[in-house]
């Protein structure tokens, strides 16, 4: 696989203590990576040109494109000359999932709903884990951000890029993932967990992003019941999460934290379920 630099060292000339000096500083790379299926593009992303192959198959995971890892047959990356091309081949190509979720436009980091085609494909039906008996302890939620804080190498040099990661109770962070795009680093988070074998309803996924309504739904594709974050949620991410019976953990602080949905599955002491969903 080609080895893409992810950050890279820029002159600048900062402010400290009262006085201009010049510096140096490293920055993420931005880059745009195309998902082609059957040599057709579907989608170009702007994203840190890293974990590619976890991006093919988170992506095309929680886009619904496939079901399981296992339907994809080949992953490759080509570098072209202003960005990088994955070519993915799959076993049975599903042409009619691929035309509903087609998006043929480049993606803002910010945004992960530019460029669908319709109103209801923005408030698409949201997979249920209602059903999931998993729980968390008050402490495995903060011991899951204070885990992710410490496991962003790429963040620490650049102060500048998201990270996911997956906390299975009792085990710990089994995958973390950073990139430009907060939706990109939880499709290669997804990506990395799936082919590890991990199954989405074993573990909560945490993120240092704020919630939106796309990370809900992308949480509960892969059935996790769980997700929580640094920072706050939006109010359409509340009301999916609610309606999905996923428990919504956000402003996570040191000790402290907010729980917007799904609190009946956070308790006190010892006493946690974790079952298979």
């Amino acid at each position: 696989m080609p080895d893409f630099a992810t950050s890279i060292k820029v002159p600048e000339t900062a402010r400290r203590s009262g006085r201009l000096a010049d510096g140096e500083r490293f920055v993420p790379e931005e880059t745009p990576v195309a998902f082609s299926y059957a040599g057709s593009t579907h989608a170009v992303m702007m994203a840190t040109p890293a974990d590619l192959e976890d991006f093919a198959v988170g992506f095309s995971l929680t886009e619904g494109i496939i079901g399981d890892p296992a339907e994809i047959e080949t992953i490759d990356i080509l570098q072209e000359d202003k960005g990088i091309d994955l070519q993915i081949r799959l076993a049975d190509m599903q042409n009619d999932a691929l035309t509903a979720r087609r998006r043929h436009m480049a993606g803002p980091v910010g945004c992960g709903l530019c460029g669908i085609e319709s109103i209801e494909q923005a408030v698409r039906v949201t997979p249920s884990v209602r059903s999931s008996s998993l729980t968390l302890s008050e402490d495995e939620v903060v011991e899951a951000v204070r885990l992710l804080n410490g496991q962003q190498p790429l963040h620490m040099a650049t102060r500048a890029v998201h990270g996911a990661g997956f906390y299975v109770p009792g085990t710990g962070l089994v995958a973390v993932r950073e990139d430009v795009g907060r939706h990109n680093a939880l499709d290669k988070l997804v990506g990395a967990a799936r082919r590890a074998g991990h199954a989405g309803c074993a573990g909560a996924v945490v993120v240092t992003s704020r919630v939106s309504v796309e990370m809900v739904q992308k949480t509960a594709v892969i059935g996790s019941p769980f997700i929580i974050a640094i920072s706050a949620p939006t109010a359409l991410a509340i009301r999916t999460a609610q309606e999905a019976g996923m428990t919504l953990i956000a402003l996570v602080r040191g000790e402290e934290f907010e729980i917007f949905t799904g609190a009946e599955r956070i308790v006190s002491g010892p006493e946690r379920r974790a079952g298979n969903g």
